[in-house]
């Protein structure tokens, strides 16, 4: 019963009376207190335009529309001339009138004709462009996407002045109806994963679709891995980047945010400073953040593994200073370290939750207070505040805060494997690792590439940053049509040198 009203809602067509089209529209919207409409005639017929007020400016509605019916020059002239308005539609399915309206379109019906008249006059709210809070660069450009769709692919489109930009549209949630756009270039994208993420975005069945995030868990390809396969920015110019590389972006309308797919784990790494400044400070921060995954995850894993099992292997000059810090403490190691890291990871939350000013109090006099008073109280070593301290810093590096996340909740593992099995057990954890970073793919690409599998051409741009004359092919693992992005350059060096 419920499936044949729905088909029978979405085959009504408008009519010829005027007053029955209103009483379609308003079924539609369930008598919505909030749609309005105005009476009107024009050259001797009746008509009336229909609108979501809260949607729409009432006043271009009048500007662009009511004001310009009785000037002289539309005596002769089609309705759709009088209309002052960059975007107009003519329909005559109800649904797609009603879809029109919910985007901030004015509808009006004429007696006796069968087609409504729709245009755009949204009145919407828009926040003035600034630099992303999380993506901060000490070079390049400082604007970041906003909540709304079409200024996000402006702001693209003013970086890519290509024809084969190319935007397609879809609709998710069976009730919000939030528009997505897929966005990238026709002859560098590889088409099966643009109609790969057609068809996992035309599978999602949900009421809603509130953010990229919730997209992200239904199109990716493992969604119980601990790691993101999709990167999130709010950065044009990062967008713009991996869109010239050959991959896709996804943007949502009501989130300042792009997915971008596929990517690779060291995608993550990679920040918009990299490629503004020097090559050799590029690689130099770029080699300090894969360090530091490995001593956000393993630090931790180690000392507990050390001091429970391994003592020996400590140098003799330290082992009397160890072992006065350790024996104060009246738990095993592996306590430890889950109090200190909890009490870190409740001291970034209140951070984050409280207002700036006081967020930015709490991590400060927090950590130091509490830091200094656990050690005073015999509950945790010094050494345990040096590594919870060193680990905190590092896994902050991330230029990612999906990859933060991820690295922060992997190090738990670590240390419960080395508070059983010492470095038997970390090593374990870590071929593990290893296997699952093999096994994962993002949209038929190798995520653990361009070292599984071995593409060496690639490396070039992975742990460090060659030269950008030096970068001419694109990355493998994007399976992009173009493959070479960049001709010979720096000829007129070779030239000068013969002279």
């Amino acid at each position: 019963m419920t499936k044949d009203n729905s088909e029978q809602r979405t085959t009504q067509l408008v009519t010829t009376n005027i007053e029955t089209n209103i009483k379609l529209i308003l079924n539609e919207f369930h008598h919505s207190e909030d749609v309005k409409r105005r009476y009107f005639t024009f050259q001797g017929s009746h008509g009336v335009a229909v609108f979501v007020e809260t949607l729409v400016n009432e006043e271009r509605l009048s500007k662009s529309f009511l004001e310009r019916l009785n000037l002289n020059q539309y005596e002769s002239a089609e309705i759709q001339r009088v209309i002052s308005s960059s975007a107009i539609e003519v329909d005559k399915n109800v649904t797609a009138i009603v879809n029109n309206m919910l985007k901030g379109y004015v509808t009006i019906f004429m007696e006796g004709q069968i087609e409504a008249i729709s245009f755009y006059v949204s009145d919407s709210f828009e926040r003035a462009i600034e630099e992303p809070g999380n993506e901060k660069v000490i070079r390049g450009a400082h604007d970041g996407f906003v909540e709304d769709l079409s200024s996000n692919i402006q702001l693209i489109r003013k970086r890519i002045s290509n024809s084969k930009l190319v935007v397609k549209y879809q609709s998710v949630g069976d009730e919000s109806g939030t528009e997505v756009a897929i966005v990238y270039l026709d002859h560098i994208a590889n088409p099966k994963v643009v109609q790969e993420l057609e068809t996992r975005i035309k599978s999602i069945s949900a009421d809603m679709a509130f953010s990229p995030g919730f997209i992200e868990e239904f199109i990716e390809d493992k969604p119980f891995s601990p790691f993101p396969q999709l990167l999130i920015t709010e950065r044009p110019d990062r967008t713009k980047a991996n869109i010239m590389e050959g991959r896709v972006a996804l943007l949502t309308a009501g989130s300042p945010t792009a997915l971008i797919l596929p990517v690779s784990f060291f995608a993550f790494y990679q920040s918009p400073d990299d490629y503004s400044g020097r090559f050799y400070a590029g690689s130099f921060y770029r080699l300090i953040r894969l360090i530091g995954f490995f001593i956000a995850v393993f630090v931790p894993a180690l000392y507990i593994a050390t001091v429970s099992f391994h003592f020996e292997i400590i140098p003799a000059d330290l082992v009397l200073q160890v072992k006065n810090s350790v024996e104060r403490v009246p738990y095993p190691p592996i306590i430890e370290a889950l109090l200190m890291e909890l009490t870190i990871e409740l001291i970034r939350e209140a951070g984050i939750r409280l207002p700036t000013p006081i967020g930015q109090t709490i991590g400060i006099v927090g950590g130091l207070v509490i830091g200094d008073a656990v050690v005073q109280a015999g509950l945790v070593s010094n050494i345990m505040i040096i590594v919870v301290a060193i680990t905190a810093i590092a896994s902050f590096v991330v230029p990612s805060p999906e990859m933060n996340a991820s690295i922060r909740m992997l190090r738990f593992p670590f240390m419960f494997a080395a508070a059983s099995f010492g470095y038997l057990g970390i090593s374990f954890c870590f071929i593990l690792l290893i296997m699952h970073f093999c096994k994962l793919e993002s949209f038929g690409s190798p995520y653990f590439a361009p070292v599984s599998p071995l593409q060496p051409s690639d490396w070039r741009d992975t742990f460090i940053r060659m030269p950008n004359w030096k970068m001419s092919k694109r990355p493998k693992a994007v399976q992009a049509q173009k493959a070479t992005r960049q001709q010979q350059n720096r000829e007129w060096a070779k030239d000068d040198s013969t002279k």
